[in-house]
């Protein structure tokens, strides 16, 4: 039996959970995976933690000048890569170069999406993609505005978190095993916003978090998971806040917390998933992927500090009721077309 060759590219931290079980399944089968990652935040320090073997490729700019360079001197060296090895299929979710790279040298790619307001890197990869899974949640209208063949897009139940899931060993000592010193009873974990995002106007020198932090330090714990250094420093020193280290199994921790407040995405909905109580309070756009566990009752959401702060104080004395939401298969989704991508087209 001829192997397939498949080519992953990897572009962001939570994308190396998201594609770890899928990569492990197709070495497993005995295909030819060709992983590419590039140096932005904690992507290489995870993928060590996996054992997962990788070809890093450039970086991640800053201004939008910088993001143009960084991403076109990306592709640049991922060609010279990728073309020789003329792989069967190309996955990536929300990778900018790696559909264009696709596309550009014949090879079927299959996009996996979550964010309908990155409005840049949508225009620039959906119109380009044989495949398009996309939440259900997300409007399928949207999509076809940023150039998505509505035929071309495959739509589930639930959100690209579950992925994150199929294999988790809750460890119900992590905090007692990252050696933390906490003075009170109850603990909240929070994640501050990505600032270095394209689709996100923000001032890496602060953070949205600040205010809570400052209001909330004396009732529980606060961990803080910095997503770079200048993020860390500026909740050094202060009071009963515990600034944490990547890489760090953040779900046992979301899950041995009472509560998390994050002003990102992936680990908001990642407790829901879990079924700690959450506060969102990101900067941003509302997207559709978190509306749905706001809308189910997993999630809460809000840009205003008092009532961020008030309703995290319920929340550690009255967490919310259990909540059973069915879902489907993602896992089994991306596998399947794969396979058909490879075969079909």
């Amino acid at each position: 039996m001829v192997k397939m060759k498949i080519w992953i590219d990897i572009t962001n931290a939570p994308h190396v959970r998201f594609f770890r079980d899928v990569i492990n399944y197709f070495k497993n089968e005995g295909e030819d995976v060709i992983v590419t990652t590039r140096d932005f935040g904690d992507i290489h320090k995870l993928m060590d933690m996996y054992n997962l073997d990788y070809i890093s490729v450039g970086h991640h700019g800053v201004s939008l000048y910088e993001k143009l360079r960084d991403s076109t001197e990306r592709i640049n060296e991922l060609i010279d890569i990728i073309a020789p090895e003329k792989p069967d299929v190309a996955i990536s979710k929300h990778s900018i170069e790696l559909p264009r790279i696709a596309y550009g040298l014949g090879i079927p790619s299959l996009f996996v999406l979550d964010n309908e307001h990155a409005t840049a890197a949508n225009k620039l990869t959906l119109p380009l993609c044989n495949r398009i899974i996309s939440p259900n949640v997300i409007d399928m209208w949207k999509l076809m505005e940023y150039g998505a063949d509505p035929n071309k897009i495959i739509r589930y139940k639930g959100t690209s978190e579950l992925m994150h899931f199929k294999h988790f060993k809750y460890n119900e000592n992590i905090f007692e095993d990252l050696g933390l010193d906490l003075k009170f009873d109850k603990t909240i974990f929070m994640r501050p916003e990505p600032s270095l995002a394209s689709y996100l106007d923000t001032d890496c020198n602060k953070s949205v978090l600040t205010p809570i932090v400052d209001r909330l330090k004396d009732y529980a714990n606060i961990l803080i998971l910095p997503r770079f250094k200048k993020q860390a420093e500026i909740f050094e020193g202060i009071e009963n806040v515990t600034i944490l280290n990547p890489p760090v199994d953040t779900s046992s921790i979301i899950k041995r917390s009472d509560l998390v407040i994050g002003a990102g995405g992936t680990m908001n909905r990642e407790a829901a998933i879990l079924q700690t109580p959450v506060i969102s309070c990101y900067p941003g756009k509302t997207l559709s992927v978190d509306q749905y566990y706001v809308d189910n009752g997993l999630m809460f959401r809000s840009i205003d500090d008092d009532e961020i702060v008030s309703t995290a104080l319920d929340f550690i004395v009255n967490p919310h009721k259990k909540v059973n939401i069915k879902h489907d298969d993602l896992f089994k989704i991306i596998i399947d077309n794969v396979y058909k991508l490879a075969n079909d087209d």
